[in-house]
């Protein structure tokens, strides 16, 4: 839970900015080694989701294959393709009642896929997504 708190920080830290509340970090080795959070609005930037700057943070490590991903929503196609091309091991969202994302996709290509399922990130989203249906419906390709 220690990593997830740490992805639920980064997206309150979105949030304060004007940015969508969805945050992500990377773990190696029991250690965070990247943390980043959905910068779309603030950086006028479509692909800076919570999980391209967090590995964008991270920087290039080499393999990524004894890496764990924490993000507080399960993680869309862009996202997840990425996972997939640096062959991250595993994802661990923290939801993905309010949006699906690409989770049976991830799991079709091998990476082992935890939705913890948590009220708080599910509260964080609802709440963003009940303000701001316009910039949700954006990011996610709905408009």
């Amino acid at each position: 839970m220690l990593f997830m708190k740490a992805a639920i920080e980064e997206a309150k830290k979105g949030l304060s900015q004007g940015g969508i509340p969805i945050g992500s970090v990377l773990v190696k080795n029991d250690k965070i080694i990247g943390a980043g959070h959905n910068k779309r609005v603030q950086e006028n930037d479509p692909v800076i989701h919570a999980e391209i700057d967090c590995l964008r943070s991270a920087g290039r490590i080499g393999s990524y294959k004894d890496t764990v991903l924490y993000s507080t929503l399960m993680p869309c196609y862009l996202c997840a393709g990425a996972v997939v091309q640096f062959k991250i091991a595993k994802v661990v969202a923290g939801e993905s009642q309010t949006f699906k994302g690409a989770g049976e996709f991830m799991k079709s290509m091998g990476v082992e896929v935890i939705d913890m399922d948590l009220d708080e990130c599910k509260q964080l989203m609802r709440e963003f997504i009940g303000d701001n249906p316009e910039l949700w419906n954006e990011d996610i390709g709905k408009l």
